[in-house]
């Protein structure tokens, strides 16, 4: 089975050989995974108020928020499964994973955070 990555990356190969031979333009090409906003470039306030660590209820799945504008989640064992980058808008948060993982969630209040089927807790 072909990587989705690969699969996108062959395409957009394809695409600009076509558009080179088609205008004679040589596109910038980059990789998908580091697409980002403009906004996820512009760490969030150090004092953010969801900045922190936030648990599940078993506290096998940690997800710290660090002030950087950058997360490190941890599950079980598994120190830093992931890693990427998260941007705050109102209540909705949107991550973006260093291999190209996107996902979102909704901050229900202060201490509550729905993420990928998940409900965390702020940590004490």
């Amino acid at each position: 089975m072909t990587h989705p990555l690969r699969l996108l990356t062959r395409r957009a190969a394809l695409g600009a050989a076509l558009l080179t031979s088609l205008t004679g333009v040589i596109p910038a090409m980059t990789q998908p995974s580091t697409a980002q906003p403009a906004s996820a470039q512009t760490p969030p306030d150090r004092d953010h108020p969801y900045v922190g660590l936030w648990v599940t209820a078993d506290r096998y799945v940690r997800h710290e928020l660090l002030p950087n504008g950058r997360y490190d989640e941890a599950r079980g064992s598994r120190e830093s499964a992931y890693r990427g980058r998260y941007e705050v808008r109102g209540t909705q948060i949107d991550y973006w994973d260093d291999t190209g993982f996107t996902a979102d969630g909704v901050f229900v209040d202060d201490n509550t955070l729905h993420h990928g089927g998940m409900v965390f807790r702020r940590a004490k």
